[in-house]
C-alpha cells in the first residue's frame, strides 16, 4: 500500500516563487517606465523626429559695377515620390505618365521605373526640374482623371545656384572658370565660389520636427534648432562687358591656333584690380556635371592653377636686375653668336644664328638668348653671384610665390633658390630665357605691372567689397626705383616699335603700347622629352594714353600650339599673342573710354 504524499509544502514554495518572480517583473516595469521613463520617452520620440537643414539663400555674385549679376540663386522643384504607398500595379502607370509629361529618354525611364518598384518610403526623383515640367506635373497632381493623376508624389522648390549670362565661347558662362559652381550640396567648388563658400553660403535654418511612418512632417511638431544666417553678396572689380570681349578674343585665337588653351588676365597696374580674367575652353556653370564627366580638367583655372615656363618674358627680369644694379646699360654692346657653349651643353636661338654686336635693348627686342645670357653673366662677377642677383629681382617681383590673389587654387610656382641649390652657368644662361622656372600667368601680370607703375608691387585683387562692405587694398611694396621702371617700360615699347612683326602686330595708332613676347618649348613628363614643335606662347603688356600713363596690363597666353610659320626668332601663328594682345587692348581701350593721346609736335614719339 502507498503511503500519502503531502503537497501543501510543495504548493507554498511554488507560490512563493510566483510571488517573487511576479514582484521582480513589477519591480522592473517600474524601472523601465518611472526611472527610464523619460529616457524611452525621449528614445521614442527621436525615432520619429527628424533634423532638418534647410540651406540659407546663397549671397550673389556681381562684377564691378554692381547691376551685373554673374551668379545668382534660383528656385527649382525636386520631384519626390514615396514609392512603398503607391500599389504595386500601379507604379508602371505612375512611371508611363511621368515619361510621357517630362520627355524623358529610355535610359532616364528605365532608371525611374527602377526606382518606384525599389518600393522606399522616400525617393527623389529628379532634382531640378525645368519650369516647364514643373508645370506638367503640377497639373497632373490636380488631374481627376485615375489614369492621369499621379498620387504619392510631391514638388519640394529647391534653391539652385544660376549663371544668368552666356560666355564668350559657345554653350558656356561668363567667367565660369574664374567663379567656379557649387554642387548639390549647395558647397562652392572652385574658383570665387569655393573660395568665399561660408561668406556666400551663410549658415543653414535648422529645424526639427517628428515625422509619420510615410516621412510626411507631424502637423504642430516643428522646432526651431538655428535660425541661420543668409549668405552675403560679392561684388568683383571684373567689368562684364570686357569680360565677355575678352572670352571672344580668346576663343577666336583658340580655335585659330588649335591650341590647347588660351588665356588672358587684364589688370590695372597701378591699383592692382583685375578688370578682366579668362581662359579658353570654358565650360556652362549651369551644367557643370557634363564637363566634370567630360574633362573634369576645364573645371580648373590655368591662370592662377598652373604653372608653365614662360620663354623670353623672363628676359624682362634680366632687365630689370641689369638697369637696377647698374650692370647693364640699354646701350650696351652684347655680342649675338649662334650659340654659348658650357662645357658638353650649350644654348642658342630658333634660328640657330647669331646677329653679332648688338645692343642690349635690340638684343632683348629681338628676343635674342645668347644676349640674354651673356648679359646675365654680367649681373655679378661670378656665377654665382650673377645667379643671387638674377634670383633676387625674381623674389622682389613676386616669383616664386603666391600673389594673394582672392580665389582658390593659387600655386606658388617652381623656382630654384641658388642659394639652396646652387646654379651652374647652363642653369643662368637657361633661366635668364625663362626656361627651367615655372610660373603662374597672374604671376606674370602682376611682375610687368611693377615695372612700368613706378616700381610698386601690387596686390592683384578681384573683389570690390564684400557684404556690402569695400576692401581695402593691400598697400603696395617698392621693388624698383621710379627710373628703373621708366627705363623697363622704354625697353618695352622699344620691343614692339624696333622688330617690324611686332610693330605690325600691336600697334595701335594715338596709344602707348609696350611688352615682351615669350616662347617656350614644353617638356613631355611621360616621354621624357621635348614636345616636337609645339609651344607656349606669351605676351605681356601695356596699353594707355601715353607711355607714361598704362591704363591696363595685360598677360596672354596660348598654350600648347603648334606654329605655322618659323621666322627668325619668331614662330609665328595664325592669331599670335601679340596680335591677341593688340586686340584685347583695342577692347580695353573701348571699355574704359580711353581718348587717343594728343600728337605733340615737339615730342612725336609720344
Amino acid at each position: 500500500m502507498l503511503g500519502r504524499t503531502d503537497r501543501r509544502l510543495r504548493l507554498l514554495a511554488l507560490l512563493v516563487g510566483f510571488v517573487l518572480l511576479a514582484g521582480m517583473l513589477v519591480l522592473r516595469l517600474a524601472y523601465w517606465q518611472v526611472v527610464r521613463g523619460a529616457d524611452m520617452r525621449a528614445s521614442a520620440m527621436a525615432q520619429l523626429e527628424r533634423s532638418v537643414t534647410q540651406p540659407s539663400v546663397r549671397g550673389d555674385i556681381f562684377d564691378r559695377s554692381g547691376t551685373v549679376v554673374l551668379a545668382t540663386t534660383t528656385y527649382r522643384d525636386l520631384l519626390a515620390a514615396y514609392p512603398a504607398r503607391i500599389d504595386a500595379t500601379d507604379r508602371e502607370r505612375v512611371a508611363s505618365e511621368l515619361t510621357r509629361i517630362l520627355e524623358l529618354d529610355v535610359e532616364t525611364s528605365t532608371k525611374l521605373r527602377e526606382t518606384l518598384q525599389r518600393g522606399g518610403e522616400y525617393a527623389v526623383l529628379f532634382r531640378a526640374l525645368t519650369r516647364r515640367q514643373s508645370d506638367a506635373v503640377r497639373a497632373a497632381l490636380d488631374d481627376p482623371d485615375p489614369a492621369r493623376h499621379l498620387d504619392w508624389l510631391e514638388l519640394e522648390p529647391q534653391p539652385v545656384r544660376a549663371y544668368p549670362n552666356e560666355g564668350g565661347a559657345p554653350n558656356t558662362t561668363l567667367a565660369s572658370r574664374l567663379l567656379g559652381f557649387t554642387n548639390r550640396e549647395g558647397e562652392g567648388q572652385y574658383g570665387i565660389e569655393q573660395r568665399f563658400q561660408d561668406l556666400l553660403g551663410g549658415r543653414p535654418r535648422v529645424m526639427t520636427a517628428q515625422r509619420d511612418v510615410s516621412g510626411r512632417v507631424i502637423a504642430d511638431t516643428e522646432r526651431l534648432v538655428d535660425a541661420g544666417l543668409p549668405g552675403s553678396d560679392i561684388r568683383l572689380t571684373i567689368d562684364a562687358g570686357l569680360q565677355l570681349m575678352l572670352e571672344k578674343e580668346l576663343y577666336a585665337a583658340w580655335v585659330a591656333d588649335r591650341s590647347k588653351l588660351a588665356s588672358a588676365v587684364v589688370m590695372d597696374p597701378v591699383t592692382g584690380e583685375i578688370l578682366a580674367w579668362a581662359s579658353v575652353p570654358g565650360y556652362d556653370a549651369n551644367d557643370y556635371g557634363r564637363t566634370a564627366n567630360d574633362d573634369p580638367s576645364i573645371l580648373i583655372d590655368p591662370v592662377v592653377s598652373e604653372v608653365y615656363e614662360p620663354g623670353s618674358v623672363m628676359k624682362m627680369f634680366v632687365a630689370a636686375a641689369g638697369y637696377d644694379s647698374g650692370a647693364i646699360d640699354p646701350k650696351m654692346k652684347v655680342m649675338d653668336t649662334p650659340t654659348l657653349k658650357f662645357g658638353t651643353e650649350k644654348v642658342s636661338d630658333s634660328d640657330h644664328k647669331g646677329m653679332g654686336l648688338v645692343t642690349f635693348e635690340d638684343g632683348i627686342a629681338y628676343s635674342r638668348n645668347i644676349v640674354a645670357a651673356r648679359s646675365a653673366r654680367l649681373l655679378g662677377k661670378t656665377v654665382r653671384s650673377s645667379a643671387a642677383v638674377l634670383y633676387g629681382m625674381w623674389d622682389r617681383l613676386g616669383i616664386g610665390r603666391k600673389t594673394g590673389v582672392e580665389t582658390s587654387g593659387e600655386v606658388a610656382g617652381l623656382v630654384v633658390d641658388p642659394a639652396t641649390r646652387q646654379w651652374a652657368g647652363i642653369d643662368l644662361a637657361n633661366r635668364s630665357f625663362g626656361q627651367g622656372v615655372a610660373v603662374n600667368q597672374l604671376q606674370l601680370a602682376q611682375a610687368f605691372a611693377a615695372m612700368i607703375n613706378g616700381g610698386r608691387l601690387v596686390r592683384p585683387r578681384l573683389v570690390a567689397d564684400l557684404a556690402g562692405q569695400p576692401v581695402e587694398a593691400v598697400a603696395p611694396v617698392e621693388v624698383l626705383t621710379p627710373d628703373v621702371s621708366t627705363e623697363l617700360r622704354e625697353l618695352m615699347k622699344h620691343v614692339v616699335t624696333a622688330v617690324p612683326w611686332y610693330r605690325k602686330g600691336t600697334e595701335i595708332p594715338g596709344y602707348a603700347v609696350g611688352g615682351k613676347t615669350g616662347t617656350a618649348q614644353i617638356w613631355d613628363s611621360t616621354k621624357g622629352k621635348w614636345m616636337h614643335n609645339v609651344f607656349n606662347f606669351s605676351f605681356i603688356g601695356y596699353v594707355g594714353q601715353t607711355r607714361d600713363t598704362p591704363a591696363a596690363v595685360v598677360a596672354v597666353r596660348i598654350g600648347q600650339a603648334k606654329p605655322r610659320v618659323a621666322g627668325q626668332g619668331d614662330l609665328q601663328l595664325k592669331i599670335t599673342s601679340y596680335e591677341l594682345f593688340r586686340r584685347i587692348a583695342v577692347d580695353i581701350i573701348e571699355t574704359l573710354g580711353i581718348p587717343p593721346q594728343e600728337r605733340i609736335r615737339a615730342d612725336p614719339s609720344r
